[in-house]
């Protein structure tokens, strides 16, 4: 059914459909609308057998999804930005535990990870997420952007209870809390075995890169739609120049690629969906025959670059290829198609450095590095870091 929603509602409704058992929430902006609404349901009873519980933290809200994965309850969570931090301790034991709570949260912690491009795709994805879970039983994050997509209102395909059953069984799992065979949960892991639990947890992603593109074509037949999987391309068939990114900034680079295009330019795009695990050999196959790689990425790992670029240089390292870096968007702002324009072309021409910040205010910049050089806590920004982040559109260092 299609709706013209609010994105963090269309997900809302996606997540009813599952029929969760367990959702703990406490609240904070972008993702708070996400579990109003589910609240809302329950307390009308259009979401039926399901316990909604409030919570005094984040960190609460992801312990109590914990104790109700082990119990047999389908669970769910959502959280953002510093409430994320907060809930980082008990993030790292659900995923150690290996339950499948399907949550949005952060890089490396050993839960799956996938990004949603659309409003559509974040409902289809936590549709999947369920299953991927609890087929691994392992946490799964289904990740979108805060307010560039939760609250923007546009039109997403609703799915009927009926297929949603259909695709997804009734929650089975393979571990289960009993009074009578008591074991013990969540106790700490000494240097003894420590090493072994990562190796398992490692085996289960690797299993993770066949399984999700399974459930991807499952999905796909009966709700009529591709939506997830590893990664997508988009006019690449010749392209010679490669833009790889995940999340909602790919809408705005598939519109200057399609402006590209028609001015004869040879470039397409890779769509990243799946981050974690990272899909190395289906990314580089996305890459064969690309003559340049343009990473554009909204993570920075401070001293040392681009977090997405690093996976990116792995996978093309066999075909010759070393993806060009840019930051783009830190923080929420925008990134637009001038932009993205200025940063293609300076890829056409050979002029783009290997790690740009783009929209970088070097006139603030600068300002700051002379405070500081005059108080003496520090010397000039290097040279080359200075001719990497910021051109103009012939190239030239401002």
């Amino acid at each position: 059914m299609l709706k013209q929603i609010e994105g963090s509602q269309g997900v809302a409704q996606a997540v009813a459909l599952c029929r969760p058992e367990v959702i703990s929430a406490y609240p904070i902006s972008p993702q708070t609308h996400i579990v109003e609404a589910l609240g809302t349901m329950c307390r009308k009873g259009t979401l039926k057998n399901c316990e909604y519980m409030n919570v005094e933290s984040e960190f609460a809200a992801m312990s109590s999804v914990i104790g109700a994965s082990v119990a047999g309850a389908r669970t769910y969570t959502a959280t953002a930005s510093q409430g994320l931090l907060y809930m980082v301790e008990a993030v790292y034991n659900a995923s150690g535990l290996g339950l499948p709570i399907d949550s949005m949260s952060q890089r490396d912690s050993g839960w799956l990870q996938i990004f949603a491009e659309t409003n559509q795709e974040a409902a289809d994805m936590h549709i999947q997420a369920f299953r991927i879970a609890e087929e691994l039983s392992l946490p799964v994050m289904v990740c979108m952007d805060g307010f560039i997509l939760t609250h923007a209102v546009e039109r997403i395909d609703v799915p009927t209870q009926e297929q949603v059953d259909a695709f997804l069984p009734p929650y089975d799992p393979r571990q289960v809390l009993d009074p009578n065979d008591p074991v013990s949960i969540g106790a700490m892991v000494g240097p003894e075995a420590f090493t072994e639990v990562r190796y398992l947890a490692h085996l289960k992603h690797l299993q993770a890169l066949e399984l999700i593109p399974r459930v991807c074509g499952e999905f796909e037949k009966i709700f009529g739609r591709s939506s997830g999987g590893l990664v997508s391309l988009y006019r690449c068939e010749d392209a010679e120049i490669r833009v790889v990114a995940m999340g909602s900034c790919l809408g705005t680079i598939k519109d200057v690629v399609d402006e590209m295009r028609e001015a004869g330019v040879k470039i397409g795009v890779v769509c990243l969906k799946c981050f974690r695990p990272f899909p190395v050999d289906a990314m580089r196959e996305a890459l064969r025959g690309a003559r340049q790689v343009v990473v554009v990425e909204r993570t920075l790992a401070v001293g040392s670059g681009g977090v997405l670029n690093r996976d990116v240089m792995v996978a093309s390292r066999e075909l010759g290829l070393r993806p060009k870096c840019v930051i783009a968007g830190l923080g929420g702002r925008a990134i637009t198609k001038a932009s993205l324009q200025r940063i293609f072309e300076q890829a056409v021409s050979g002029t783009l450095g290997s790690l740009t910040f783009m929209d970088l205010d070097m006139e603030l910049v600068e300002r700051q590095l002379a405070r500081e050089k005059s108080a003496r806590r520090t010397g000039p920004l290097p040279e080359a870091m200075m001719r990497d982040a910021h051109r103009d559109d012939a190239g030239e260092i401002l």
